[in-house]
């Protein structure tokens, strides 16, 4: 089975985070349900990993949190978007936080059909870069089918 990985992360720091990652996270779960689902049957586990990134690191690179890659590419780049940053809440201090724009909307909080969408076309690298082993291999000749075969 083919494997989505979907890892988000976000500043955690004693225990609280900001509104917008609060909200990411749920619309994160909401989008993997359904990638989940409309993806099984195509032969892909979508897994999700949540990792929290400490205040010392969020200082460090405020730009890190509430980051979604999804197999080791950053959504924006699968949704062709831009990544810029605004100020936040108590929690993140006097650093300006993430935000994603795709198409002039900006998006603080990352809603799931944004996430859907990546996730759908990350999906169809894994189909499109595999091949199908029954076809590309002729039964009688045991060679390459060249008719269904990428070249």
């Amino acid at each position: 089975m083919k494997i989505l990985n979907i890892k988000w992360q976000r500043l955690v720091s004693n225990g609280q985070t900001c509104p917008r990652c609060d909200s990411t996270e749920k619309e994160v779960e909401k989008a993997v349900f359904t990638l989940k689902r409309a993806l099984n049957p195509l032969g892909i586990n979508v897994v999700l990993e949540k990792r929290e990134i400490s205040l010392v690191e969020f200082k460090k690179d405020p730009m890190q949190s509430n980051q979604i890659w999804i197999n080791d590419k950053l959504l924006e780049d699968w949704v062709n978007g831009t990544t810029s940053q605004s100020l936040c809440c108590d929690v993140c201090g006097p650093f300006e936080c993430r935000t994603v724009k795709i198409e002039g909307d900006v998006h603080e909080a990352i809603p799931a059909d944004l996430i859907i969408k990546a996730g759908l076309v990350a999906a169809s690298q894994l189909v499109i870069g595999g091949t199908n082993e029954l076809c590309c291999e002729s039964e009688a000749t045991n060679t390459p089918d060249s008719s269904c075969c990428p070249k």
